[in-house]
């Protein structure tokens, strides 16, 4: 268990670094106080990817994303519970790789909840592109989520075809 903790916090600091890293130093206007704030500023990395300040008050894809009191209040509700419950599965975890993947999935779901408390929403400031297509601008958090899945999976696959391996005892 100690190790899924371990990657929770540090990708909880990490991905709470690098947001206020953003809405601090790169992107906050002159003179501009409140938070959250709008800025056009974009900053081209690499043809296929920039930095662009947005602020997600919903979910995935932007979805339950009135920004209301109530709405923010049920989202975090909703992500503690599911938080909690990782945890719990956290503590039955035997492989590597899950505790692997859990650990990165609690890490990105706190840093997550720390910008809905925070902000009343989450901040996202990953922008790839391609062709004309942008993908939903993201943080180092959802990459973290998106990773712990994909351990899970992998150690889903990988037990699953270990289990098949073995011989029957008949």
């Amino acid at each position: 268990m100690r190790l899924g903790l371990v990657i929770a916090a540090l990708i909880a600091l990490a991905d709470q670094a690098s947001k206020t890293w953003m809405v601090e130093r790169v992107f906050r206007p002159d003179g501009v106080t409140d938070t959250p704030f709008f800025t056009s500023r974009l900053i081209e990395v690499l043809p296929f990817f920039n930095l662009r300040l947005a602020w997600n008050p919903g979910i995935s894809f932007s979805m339950f994303s009135s920004g209301e009191p109530l709405t923010i209040a049920l989202l975090v509700t909703m992500q503690l519970c599911i938080v909690g419950l990782m945890l719990w599965w956290l503590r039955q975890a035997t492989t590597l790789w899950m505790k692997i993947g859990i650990g990165c999935i609690v890490g990105g779901a706190f840093g997550n909840i720390i910008d809905r408390l925070h902000y009343g929403m989450v901040v996202d400031f990953l922008d790839f592109h391609a062709a004309g297509y942008h993908f939903p601008t993201f943080n180092l958090a959802d990459s973290a989520i998106t990773i712990g899945v994909g351990f899970w999976l992998l150690d889903a696959f990988v037990t699953r075809n270990q289990d098949d391996a073995t011989p029957d005892p008949k």
